[in-house]
């Protein structure tokens, strides 16, 4: 089966996209669960965060840094945001291509759930 992602990534799907370079995307969550609810992929396909080798550790580094962009870009960095990537279904992962939900703009508990 195709992944959702990567049409994305490619522009053969429509998504709200915030972000993009050469390495990555940022868009909206089409499900959000907070006021503020972007993923943040890597254009190459990896489908688990499992996947990732040593020669990944930039393109990882990269994935926080646009994270902390759209967040300062989405007002909500000083505030405060949470990261969550999930890996495989007990985790709750139902797209597998390496995302990291940037979730914002509301107040998050622990444990979350």
């Amino acid at each position: 089966m195709e992944c959702i992602f990567c049409r994305i990534a490619e522009k053969r799907s429509s998504a709200r996209i915030v972000y993009e370079d050469e390495h990555a995307l940022a868009f909206e969550d089409i499900n959000p669960q907070a006021p503020v609810h972007l993923l943040i992929i890597p254009r190459r396909h990896i489908s688990t965060n499992l996947e990732l080798t040593e020669e990944d550790n930039r393109l990882v580094g990269h994935l926080l840094q646009v994270a902390n962009r759209v967040a300062a870009e989405k007002g909500i960095a000083g505030r405060g945001f949470r990261l969550v990537i999930n890996c495989n279904p007990e985790a709750g992962q139902t797209v597998y291509h390496l995302h990291l939900h940037l979730l914002g703009g509301r107040t998050m508990h622990w444990p979350p759930g």
